[in-house]
């Protein structure tokens, strides 16, 4: 059986639905699920389905101290599932090739630095985009700018609030992403 490790900041929708995919698969578990902040529904998430929780502050991330946190879960993969803090070159070096992310947004279109969350959606509303969606893709050193592994795109009729585009990207990601986890996971 292989081990997945999730790292989200938020609320936790996504790590959740990644927990319950894989609590009816004989090919992986969720070991663990890492979060920059003790107060993040993703930790209340993940402890209702009985799996273990680490807590870690910016300064530890950046001291490599999270590195010697994940090693003892043996993560085959790390998903990034809203995780909000740039991912730090030792665990990427460590785990090259076994991490993704999901992206609220068609990369490379809206990706980089504080481009997450509404901050993306109120971005294609100015821009007027005709379409938006998700993207997974691989983690490197540079925020949103790893090889791409998935899209998947939903058409705009030019008068969606931010919290309307949100739903339809939540759906998306819902829909797909353990899809692509399980996909990657069996491919390793």
């Amino acid at each position: 059986m292989k081990n997945i490790v999730i790292f989200a900041s938020g609320s936790g929708s996504n790590a959740e639905n990644i927990i319950l995919h894989f609590k009816k698969s004989a090919q992986a578990n969720v070991a663990a699920v890492f979060s920059n902040k003790a107060n993040a529904g993703v930790i209340e998430r993940a402890e209702t389905q009985n799996i273990p929780t680490v807590v870690f502050t910016k300064d530890e991330l950046l001291a490599g101290k999270v590195l010697e946190k994940l090693k003892p879960f043996q993560p085959d993969l790390i998903v990034l599932a809203g995780f909000l803090l740039k991912f730090p070159h030792d665990i990427i070096a460590h785990y090259h090739g076994k991490i993704i992310n999901i992206h609220p947004a068609l990369l490379p279109k809206y990706g980089g630095k504080g481009m997450y969350g509404m901050n993306v959606h109120r971005a294609i509303i100015e821009n007027k985009e005709s379409e938006t969606g998700i993207t997974i893709h691989y983690i490197d050193e540079h925020y949103d700018e790893g090889d791409i592994i998935f899209q998947k795109s939903v058409a705009l009729n030019g008068r969606e609030t931010c919290e309307e585009i949100s739903e339809k990207v939540q759906q998306l990601e819902h829909e797909y992403f353990p899809v692509i986890v399980e996909k990657i996971i069996s491919e390793l």
